[in-house]
């Protein structure tokens, strides 16, 4: 582009700015554990509305099975991100914005990790066991209705903390793409 100023020309070159972005890798686990975690904390509430009706077996094996498919997505997203660092938030933004979001994210983390345990362990002290998709667990327990229900009362615990974290994750986002938009809220959707 050519400017003339005071009669003289000048000439300069358009800012290019590009921002971040998570790998497709990353983009791909991201979205789909979001998709995962909700249909399985809806079916979670679901299951315990009708725990003693007939059928409902089909349901908490299902979970299950899906809860140990969401574990391995997990241990993967957790493995690629220690193997692939994002770039620090920009420099922009406030301090407390900034370890908000890292805190939230070692919680989402954290929590992630320990749904599934406690999900698998209660499981593993029930009379049903566990099951992934029909085939049958490695036993390691004996049924003991207390501990199992300690588990589950731990594993009901971590999804209310879950969905609270999420809210928090989610919100933070929003604010990025629609009041802040500063490209932070693009760093992980979706490429087309």
């Amino acid at each position: 582009m050519r400017y003339a100023v005071n009669k003289k020309l000048v000439t300069t070159m358009p800012i290019i700015t590009s921002v971040w972005r998570y790998t497709r890798t990353a983009i791909a686990l991201h979205w789909t554990l979001v998709v995962l975690l909700t249909l399985m904390a809806a079916l979670g509430w679901y299951m315990m509305s009708i725990e003693d009706d007939p059928g409902s077996d089909w349901y908490f094996d299902t979970h299950k099975s899906m809860g140990l498919v969401i574990a391995l997505l997990i241990a993967a997203r957790i493995a690629w991100r220690l193997t692939h660092r994002p770039q620090a938030l920009p420099a922009r933004l406030p301090e407390w914005q900034c370890r908000l979001a890292r805190g939230t994210q070692v919680l989402l983390y954290v929590v992630m990790v320990l749904m599934p345990i406690t999900g698998y362990i209660g499981a593993s002290y029930s009379k049903e066991r566990v099951q992934w998709f029909g085939f049958a667990m490695p036993q390691w327990t004996s049924p003991d209705h207390d501990r199992a229900e300690l588990f589950f009362g731990i594993h009901s615990v971590l999804i209310w903390i879950l969905v609270t974290l999420v809210s928090v994750h989610a919100l933070g986002a929003l604010k990025h793409l629609l009041i802040d938009k500063d490209g932070v809220f693009q760093r992980m959707w979706i490429r087309h």
